[in-house]
Formats: C-alpha cells, structure tokens, sequence
C-alpha cells in the first residue's frame, strides 16, 4: 500500500508551497487507494511557535485534506509529533554509533566557530572526534560533557532515482559529517525524518527539490540501518517571479491570507495544484475529487511555477460564477450590508447583479459604491463609440426619455427596459443611445453590475429621476 506524509513544523502559517506538497502528497495516496498521514517535525524548537500546531490542522481541514493517521486521529505510532518520541531517535542515533556509522562529537561552539573563521576545510566539520579513543569517549560521558552526534560519511558516491528529476549522483566527498543528535538530546530534522518514515512504513516521499542535494545523506542512513529506501518525488519551488520563492519569511501571502482576502478553498486549492503539476485533459477546474481521480505523477514539472495572483482571481471568479445563488449570498451578506447605508435596498437583489462580475466577495463594495452617493463622474464618461454616444447627443437622449420615465406607472424590470428599447425605436434611435445615458447619469462609473433598466428599479423612481437630472446639469456645463 502505498503511504505519504505531510510533515510540517509548526513555525508560523502554511505557505503555499507547504500546502501544495501536501495536497500531491493527499493525491498520490489517495489515487492509490493508499494512507496519507500527519505528522508535525516540531524538534527545531527555537522556531517553535505557539499555535502554529492548529494553523496546521486547520488548513489541511479547510482545504479538504483529510488525513488518515497523526495527531488527533491515531494510530500504531500517533499521535505523529516528533517532540514526543525523542527515546526513539536516540535510540536509534546509538544503534548507528554501535555499527560505526556514526559517532559522538565534543567539540565545543567556540571550536566550531573557529575552524569556519579559519576556513581549512570550507564549511565541513573536520572529523576532530572521529578518531576518539573509546577510553576518551567514555570518560567524557561520564563527566557530562555536551556531546552530538554526527553521521560517518562513507567514502565513494551516492546514487538514487527520483520520480521527477531520473537519476542523481553525489560524491560522498562533497557532504558533510551531519549532526544527527543536538546537544539537548533532540534529533535534527535529516535524522528524525528517516527515522519515522521507516517506522511508519512511508513509501512515497515528496518534498522540495531543494532537499534532492540532502538525499544522499537519507539514503546513506537507510543503507547504514540496513532499511528500504522510499521512492522519492522532489518538486521545483513555487516563485514569487522568475528570480525569488515564494516565502513565508518574505512576507508572501499564506493560505489563511487568501482566504481572508476573499478566496474559496476550492479556487485556492484548484489553483496551487496547478502550479507545477498538468492534468492529461485541457481543462483547469477540478474538484478535489476529480484531482484525486486523475493525479498522476508524470505530471510534475521539473520547472519552477510562477505564483499568478490573476490567475488566482480569475479561477476565483469562476468558481463564485458556478456557486449556489443561496450560498453566495451568505458569503457575501456581511460585505453588502456593510457596503450599503441607503435604506430599502433589495440586498439579494444586489448580490445576483454582482455574481457573475465579481472574483472575489470584496470587490463589491467598489462595484456598488454609487448606490448610496453618486460619484463625482467627468461627462466624458457618456461617450460610447459602439453606442454612437457622446456628450452633445447624450444630452438629447436624456431630455427624451426622462418625461417617459416621469409618466411610467410600472416600476419593474421588464417594463422599464420596453419603454426605453420603445423610446429608442420611436426616434429611429439605437437602444444604446437611450441606454448608455441613463446607466452613465444613475452610477457615474464606466462599468455597472447591471443594465439601465435593473439600476433604476434598484435605486427606485424618486432617485433615478434626480440622477437623470443631474446628468443633464454635468452636460450643460
């Protein structure tokens, strides 16, 4: 059966490169019929911040990611948390030193400091401890010396096949002695990774390419413990642009601050999915059940994908487009409210104008922010080339049918836009002509959510025969 894990540290939000991972970690087990599991590496505890544990739980809920094993599900090994399972890695950290596959490091901070400063071996620990008698060793020990311990790097080079990238080779030369054991007794991150993807049978790893160079290093572990090595499928960054990632510590948008700004799960979830991965069929909406259905590993890119906030937009507006009238209208209730002061404004009215112009809940407040005032407007505003409008025949179209609108005795929809289309037609005028006016004098905007006829019914008889009037007075000036 095949097992992913999505390993997050709680270190602040999840990023959209984070929740990507873990969405083609869901997709690859789940395509399978196999177990997505959680596990939180919280062993940096410098980093450690308090409630970020939640964030996590609550973006993967959100974004419709159910995990099957790891903190608050259960489990042989959960709940997943790396802090609650120090004896096991220390365990497993002297199993290496006993096999000679790694060993004890006393060198002290200062020590360290000083051979980076003096630079004979580049940025590599130098082995100072490795030749450690075993009578030195123990005596240390015995008198609580701060210790580590440190992989042995074995000689010759390392191969491994990755899903994405084929085959990599490293020279064992180039790594480093890696710390596997800090000082405080917790377990680096490249040791306790390996450590719980044996013990909980992981057999599809994905991450970051920028973890393809560490690797060697896991796989060296694997072999030392005598283990099988997981398949592994390392994915390019997600980039601001084509120079700079997508980071957290740059400030870039989290998945809890596009939901903020007015993104759907669903959009949010469609989208990232995208960046870096192409589904068979020439399509761009999905459903998460329809991605599980057809996610398939071939399709990861080994190219970085740019992060595009339109196209985010863009696939927002047409999920908002394709939602349930009701359910929309709950989404955007508050927004309308908060929007509109004049009091008998039709506010689900106004919500079905703006649902298909919208991509997000938030842009409604400037599309309707004429309803309570009309803005100051230029009246160049009512010249309209494929209206055959402009300034000085837009005055005349105003003074027409403003005596028709006076006398109009049904205030709907309907019939106010056969009056208008039966003004134009009885002065051998063009619809627009009387159209274009009227909905430039009623929003002083460019672009409204609705035509002439559904703007007066909003803004009622009394209101929208002022408006007129006062687009004649802008005219005449």
């Amino acid at each position: 059966m095949i097992r992913t894990r999505f390993a997050p540290s709680p270190t602040g939000y999840m990023h959209i490169g984070n929740l990507r991972t873990a969405l083609y970690e869901y997709f690859i087990a789940k395509h399978a019929g196999g177990k997505f599991i959680l596990r939180i590496e919280d062993t940096d505890r410098e980093r450690y911040v308090d409630g970020a544990v939640d964030i996590i739980y609550k973006t993967l809920e959100t974004a419709g990611i159910k995990h099957d094993e790891g903190p608050d599900v259960g489990g042989d090994y959960g709940p997943y948390v790396q802090s609650e399972r120090q004896n096991d890695y220390m365990k497993y950290a002297l199993m290496l030193v006993e096999k000679g596959e790694a060993y004890y490091c006393f060198c002290t901070k200062e020590r360290l400091d000083k051979l980076r400063e003096d630079g004979d071996t580049g940025v590599k620990y130098d082995r100072h401890c490795l030749s450690l008698s075993k009578e030195e060793i123990e005596e240390n020990l015995r008198n609580n010396v701060p210790f580590v311990i440190r992989q042995k790097i074995r000689e010759g080079k390392t191969t491994f096949v990755d899903e994405v990238y084929g085959e990599v080779t490293v020279d064992n030369e180039d790594m480093e002695d890696q710390i596997l054991i800090k000082s405080d007794g917790m377990p680096t991150y490249n040791f306790a990774n390996v450590i719980d993807d044996h013990l909980m049978n992981i057999t599809h790893v994905i991450r970051g390419n920028e973890y393809l160079s560490s690797t060697p290093k896991y796989n060296l572990l694997y072999e030392a413990f005598g283990w099988e090595i997981p398949t592994y499928i390392h994915v390019a960054p997600v980039m601001k642009d084509k120079h700079e990632k997508l980071s957290k510590r740059n400030g870039d948008a989290s998945f809890q601050d596009l939901l903020k700004k007015g993104y759907l799960p669903e959009a949010i979830v469609n989208y990232i999915t995208l960046l870096g991965w192409a589904p068979k069929e020439n399509r761009e909406i999905f459903t998460i059940d329809e991605l599980i259905e057809i996610f398939d590993i071939k399709g990861i890119s080994k190219s970085p994908a740019i992060f595009d906030p339109e196209k985010l937009r863009w696939m927002n507006g047409e999920y908002i487009k394709a939602m349930d009238f009701e359910d929309f209208y709950k989404m955007a209730e508050s927004v309308l409210k908060n929007a509109i002061k004049t009091e008998g404004i039709d506010l689900r009215s106004v919500a079905g104008m703006v649902k298909s112009r919208v991509c997000t809940v938030y842009e409604i407040p400037e599309m309707i922010d004429f309803i309570d005032e009309l803005p100051d407007y230029d009246k160049s505003l009512y010249k309209h080339k494929k209206m055959k409008t402009n300034e000085e025949n837009s005055l005349d179209f105003l003074r027409l049918i403003i005596p028709v609108l006076e006398k109009a005795e049904n205030w709907d929809n309907d019939s106010l836009y056969e009056v208008m289309v039966q003004t134009a037609k009885d002065n051998g005028l063009k619809n627009g002509q009387i159209l274009w006016p009227v909905r430039t004098a009623l929003s002083g905007k460019p672009t409204t959510p609705c035509g002439a006829s559904e703007l007066c019914v909003l803004l009622g008889k009394e209101e929208t025969l002022k408006r007129l009037s006062e687009g004649i007075e802008i005219l005449t000036k």
